[in-house]
């Protein structure tokens, strides 16, 4: 028996013509390079704008008067409605068609880049950051979901190593491309250069992806949304308060109870729901459960410590915003070379090896910051940032195909969203730690400075508060012109500078413990090899997505396939089920 599919991917018009978006599907796998280019593209926008606020950070210290605790809210005000919704937009995308949930995304974001580069004050740019994080919500997931379902078995972790690839570019475009805007223009273009790369994903999204869905899709579980977006957020809101209210203070306490409770409320429901948006049980597979928790990892290690790294780069060592985004580049190109070649080796000595080896490199350059002093050469810093890439580079990719390939191909996209979700998570939490440990160890160096000094409370708590607030407050000292003022500011600068790498030093080691233990997770959970029976049902479901698309070789929709699929693995039964009307026939 040959696999059929639904109208709703490929079928004939009234007329027994096909349509327009008919014959996108019946090309796909044709176009599957180009359909990749167009997804990394549209992941390109979300990374960009990550890293392009990074270097953006000392600006607004200036121009918005942000504070430690300002500059955590913009980034992960975008960073808590992007996590938060992540597993209602993915299944979203998965019973509506990934296609729409990737277009809508860009429209959302488009709108959300455009108020943010208007905002005024650091309240404004906090919310129109979080709209541009609804946005993010439904591109990201789309693209990794539209990948796993265009993708035959043996070429999907390549395209996911690309994709894991295009991650590491965008890392380097935004440091090089804000650097650039901040020193010709004013601190809104950042978000402005936005717009061009949502138009051109719009266009060639429409051309070139076909709108995939899930065609056995339950009906939408509003309850489990409501309880996935409410736990994260709660959760999320908790981590990123903590730093500033404190680990022990009871809204963080609260914060952080009420949303494990709400987040395992969520689980229960969906354990029990005939209609999850959710199948925890997806959970029970070592290589989706180790995977994500390998990933979660390692991005609490890479977002807290490219958040000290960018600062030192500009407040240390003394770089432009376009100095500092250069400096960057050698992480960023070794990230770009290093993901897409990380699927081969893992089909050599397997994924748990490969990605062990990888979050080792990882944990090894953490532990080599130690070296890097006030004095420090960029030469230093460029051969530090080349071995973690070669780490992140052999980590993201095979951990991201380990989850992706897991699961039915029909639920790609709420489980593109668990990937993304616990990259988001992962890092929204190594800022707050991290970020706290910074904020502790610098502060009371600073502290320690001024309290003998005639210094007012104001510049106390101002310096203390930033290293960006230190350099104002002796700026402020020096103007004063007087022998003490300008004495006392030479002594805060070089006082900042030594309590910020001390800092530093003290935050990546909390990354390094993140990423060694992600190595013993890895090499305790996480299976070297895909499951002979996740082959099989992913093979056949695609087999039954790409039935009717004559550019498919024959190798790949192979009906014995389907039916193995069948016998072995009933999971695949809905999905490969007839549509109605294929069934009338």
């Amino acid at each position: 028996m040959q696999p059929r599919t639904s109208r709703h991917a490929v079928g004939d018009g009234a007329d027994g013509r096909l349509d327009a978006a008919d014959r996108v599907q019946q090309h796909a796998y044709e176009r599957r390079w180009w359909i990749l280019a167009v997804l990394c593209f549209s992941l390109l926008v979300i990374v960009l704008d990550n890293s392009i606020l990074n270097v953006a950070i000392p600006t607004l210290v200036r121009d918005l008067n942000a504070s430690n605790s300002d500059l955590q809210w913009i980034v992960d005000a975008y960073t808590l409605v992007f996590a938060g919704l992540l597993l209602t937009a993915g299944a979203l995308g998965d019973r509506y068609g990934r296609r729409s949930a990737l277009q809508v995304g860009f429209v959302v974001f488009g709108l959300g880049s455009l108020a943010s580069a208007f905002a005024s004050s650091s309240l404004q740019l906090t919310a129109t950051r979080a709209v541009m994080g609804l946005g993010a919500a439904a591109i990201m997931p789309a693209t990794l979901s539209i990948i796993t379902n265009t993708f035959p078995d043996h070429e999907r972790g390549r395209a996911i190593g690309v994709w894991a690839g295009t991650a590491g570019l965008g890392s380097a475009l935004g440091p090089l491309t804000g650097g650039f805007l901040l020193e010709h223009f004013y601190w809104g273009s950042v978000f402005l250069v936005n717009l061009p790369i949502v138009v051109v994903g719009l266009v060639a999204g429409i051309i070139l992806i076909p709108n995939s869905k899930d065609p056995a899709a339950p009906r939408v579980d509003p309850l489990g949304a409501a309880l996935s977006i409410v736990g994260l957020m709660v959760l999320l809101y908790a981590i990123i308060e903590a730093p500033e209210r404190g680990w022990t203070d009871p809204t963080t306490i609260g914060g952080i109870v009420v949303g494990l409770a709400v987040l395992g409320g969520f689980a229960w429901h969906e354990w029990r729901s005939d209609h999850p948006m959710l199948d925890v049980h997806f959970f029970a597979n070592p290589r989706f459960s180790a995977a994500s928790g390998a990933i979660t990892l390692t991005f609490f290690a890479m977002f807290g410590a490219m958040f000290l790294l960018t600062q030192y780069l500009q407040f240390v060592l003394g770089y432009s915003p376009l100095e500092t985004g250069v400096r960057l580049l050698p992480l960023a190109f070794t990230m770009m070379i290093t993901a897409p070649l990380s699927p081969r080796l893992a089909e050599r000595i397997g994924t748990k090896l490969t990605v062990a080896l990888g979050l080792g490199l990882v944990t090894a350059a953490f532990l080599l910051y130690q070296g890097l002093t006030v004095d420090s050469s960029y030469g230093e810093v460029a051969w530090r940032l080349m071995v973690m890439a070669v780490g992140m580079g052999l980590t993201m990719a095979p951990a991201t195909e380990s989850i992706m390939g897991s699961l039915p191909l029909a639920k790609a996209g709420v489980g593109s969203a668990v990937n993304d979700t616990t990259r988001q998570v992962g890092g929204a939490l190594g800022v707050a730690v991290i970020g706290s440990v910074l904020a502790t160890v610098y502060g009371d160096k600073i502290t320690d400075v001024l309290s003998g000094t005639a210094a007012p409370p104001e510049a106390v708590e101002a310096a203390s508060s930033s290293l960006g607030g230190a350099f104002t407050v002796a700026e402020q000292a020096r103007a004063a012109g007087t022998a003490d003022t300008v004495g006392l500011a030479e002594r805060l600068l070089a006082t900042a500078n030594a309590a910020f790498v001390d800092a530093m030093h003290a935050g990546v080691l909390v990354a390094a413990s993140a990423t060694a233990l992600g190595v013993v997770v890895v090499l305790a959970f996480l299976p070297a090899r895909a499951r002979a029976r996740d082959e099989v049902r992913q093979h056949a479901e695609f087999a039954a997505e790409h039935a009717h698309d004559r550019h498919v070789p024959a190798d790949v929709l192979t009906p014995e396939t389907a039916d193995q699929a069948l016998h072995h693995a009933p999971a695949a039964r809905p999905v490969l089920a007839p549509a109605p009307e294929a069934a009338a026939e």
